[in-house]
Formats: structure tokens, sequence, C-alpha cells
């Protein structure tokens, strides 16, 4: 079965008419940066659509299709956007990816410094431009790539703390506090093949090819692309082996939508390659998700704005699902605009209890029978 994410969110910006053009220049709308260009008759230069220059006269404006169209018919390339260059959002983001190639190379971690140096910025602005750009910063990324080294290190490594050190934890405390988390199992367990252990998964479609999910009961063991669903299927019979693998009904496989969901996340990170974006955007909304204090909600629109997102609330509900850890990383805070409980993945009578206890200060307790079971 195919899912793939709808919504206006979703969908890019109409470029195809003048009048559209022009909205976009009217707004310096980054997006439309490469995808078409404008020229000023009165000067003589043409223009990305986010140029901050003194805008033109409707009258006097000219659309292309690229830099060569605008420069065969005489204009010359704006000095202040530079059109014929790679623009700023490019060189950001191609920036940050470096330096987190460079973090998931290196046999030891990078510090701030080497990575500013490698970005050519300073400390503060490499900083500020990592944040900016992928939503986390650059010790939250490494965090999230020393788990999943931990993942493919218990594969093959001797014993779970040659893994541990292997991945570049500096203790196998710190590793443990979170093992749940990052592995979906115990160590041990993930090491040995998952054996004892119930693993429901599903096969999706995103635009990058096939998608598979994979989870325990503690959460999220599995997320994997690829060109054939088949092979997908193989990876995870040969990553758990003893586990028993069942086929996801239908309220699993809405969750792989919602995976695919935030893989597609729009705005978050586009210039960054596919992993890099998942990761961030997902870590950005559970970070929002953290500050929420007990005893109150807020809404999808107002975490997506929380995060700078404004537009990518059904984006945010999606990460939001894929969260695999209850209570730690409250998700059960989040409510719809109108204050009603949206789906839950543990159920909603689970989310409804939650919010109750939290509400009068008494601790959660999970109702006695799970809804849909």
């Amino acid at each position: 079965m195919s899912f793939m994410p709808t919504g206006e969110e979703l969908a890019p910006p109409n470029y195809s008419g003048d009048d559209e053009k022009w909205a976009a220049v009217l707004r310096r709308d980054p997006r439309a940066d490469g995808v078409f260009y404008y020229s000023v008759k009165t000067t003589g230069v043409y223009c990305r659509p986010s140029c901050a220059s003194r805008r033109a006269g409707r009258e006097n404006v000219a659309f292309h299709g690229s830099c060569e169209a605008a420069e065969r018919e005489g204009f010359r390339p704006c000095k202040r956007c530079r059109p014929d260059e790679a623009s700023p959002r490019t060189r950001r983001a191609a920036a940050v990816a470096k330096a987190c190639r460079l973090i998931e190379s290196a046999e030891e971690a990078p510090n701030l410094d080497a990575l500013a140096r490698s970005a050519g910025m300073s400390r503060f602005h490499f900083h500020r431009v990592f944040k900016g750009v992928t939503g986390v910063t650059p010790k939250e990324y490494l965090a999230a790539h020393r788990a999943k080294r931990t993942r493919d290190e218990l594969a093959r490594s001797a014993t779970v703390t040659d893994a541990i050190y292997a991945a570049g934890f500096g203790s196998s405390g710190r590793f443990y506090a979170s093992s749940s988390r990052v592995l979906g199992m115990t160590p041990g367990c993930f090491r040995a093949g998952g054996e004892g252990v119930a693993i429901r998964f599903a096969v999706g479609q995103c635009s990058l090819g096939a998608i598979i999910v994979a989870a325990t009961e503690k959460g999220i063991c599995a997320i994997s692309l690829g060109d054939d669903p088949e092979a997908l299927v193989r990876d995870l019979q040969d990553r758990f082996p003893r586990a028993a693998l069942i086929g996801a009904d239908a309220e699993f496989e809405r969750l792989v939508a919602r995976v695919v969901g935030f893989v597609e996340a729009p705005g978050v990170g586009a210039d960054l390659p596919l992993d890099v974006r998942g990761t961030a955007f997902q870590q950005r909304v559970w970070q929002a998700l953290r500050k929420i204090p007990p005893g109150t909600t807020a809404t999808y629109s107002e975490i997506a704005k929380r995060i700078g997102a404004p537009r990518a609330v059904r984006a945010v509900a999606h990460a939001c699902a894929s969260n695999g850890i209850a209570v730690a990383i409250p998700c059960h805070r989040v409510v719809r605009t109108d204050g009603s409980l949206s789906g839950y993945r543990w159920g909603t009578e689970r989310k409804r209890a939650l919010l109750e206890r939290e509400a009068q200060g008494a601790p959660a307790r999970a109702p006695r029978r799970a809804a849909g079971r």
C-alpha cells in the first residue's frame, strides 16, 4: 500500500503565472529563488525573488526562467543578491550538510570550533546557522548520530560495552539511560537479534522510494529507505532474526503514513539531505514537546509556531505520532485547536487519563483496557 502525505503545507508554492511570481517578489519569498528570476527595465539588472533591494514598479518588471535567459535580453546580475551565484540559503545548507557529514565520519566527535572552521564561520555564527537550518544544535545532532552508530555497532561488536564506546558514548551509564528510546528494546536484546521480542512492521512509499517502519512495544526500532520493498523486509529479518515479525494492522499502517509525513516535511532544511532533515525536524518537535509544563496543553499550531515553521502543522502532527517514548516526550499534551483530543499512539483514553491526572497533580495511570484492544 502506498502512503503519500496530503495537505496544503505539503504542496510546493505555485509560480506558474506572472501574478504568482510578482506576489513572490513582493513578499521576497526565498522558496522562489532558483525557480525564476526577475529583471528591472529601469536599472538593467536582474534579481532573485528574495532580493532585498528597493522594489521596482510592476510595469518595469519581467520574469525569466534562468540567469542565461535574463542575460540574453541584456540584463546584468544584481550586485546585492548575486543571482548568478549560489544563494545564501544554499550556501548555508551546504555548509551545514558538510558539518553533518564531518560529524558522521569522524572517529572522535569534532568540537564546535572544528565544525565552525570547516564551515568558514565563527563559532557563534556557525552555531546559530546550524540550528537555524536544521532546528537542532550541533551537539543534539551528534547525539542522534551516536544513537544510529550504536545500532550499527551492536550488530558487529564483541560486547555491548564495546559497541557503546565505539559509537562515541563517553560512558555506558549515559547510554543505558536512553537505550529504549535509541533502540526500541534493551541493548542485549537488540544484539541478540531481537530474541523474544515481537516486532510489528509495515512498508509504505514516499517520494524517495520505499520506506519500512518497525516497532516493538517499547517504540520504533527501525526506519529504513530503499528502492525495493521486499529487500527492506529481508533486511529487517536479517537485523532481527530471532524476533517474531508481525505484519502490521491498519492502525500501524497509519503510523507509517505519519512517518512518511515527517520525512516529507516541507520548509525545514529543505536543501539538506533527507536523513538530516528527518532527524532534525523530529527532534525539533520533540524538544518543543518537552517544554510543555505538566497540567497544560498546546495545540499543533502553537508547536509549529514555536519551532519556527507555522505552516507545517500537519508535519508537526506526524512527528508527534512517530514519537516512540510515551510520557517522557509528552505528545499527549498536544491537542486540536478546539481543545479536543486527537489520536494518540497508545490510545485516546490513555491520553485523556494522562491529562486528567496531570491537571489534578496526581501520578498518571493507564486505563484498565487499552483502546482498540
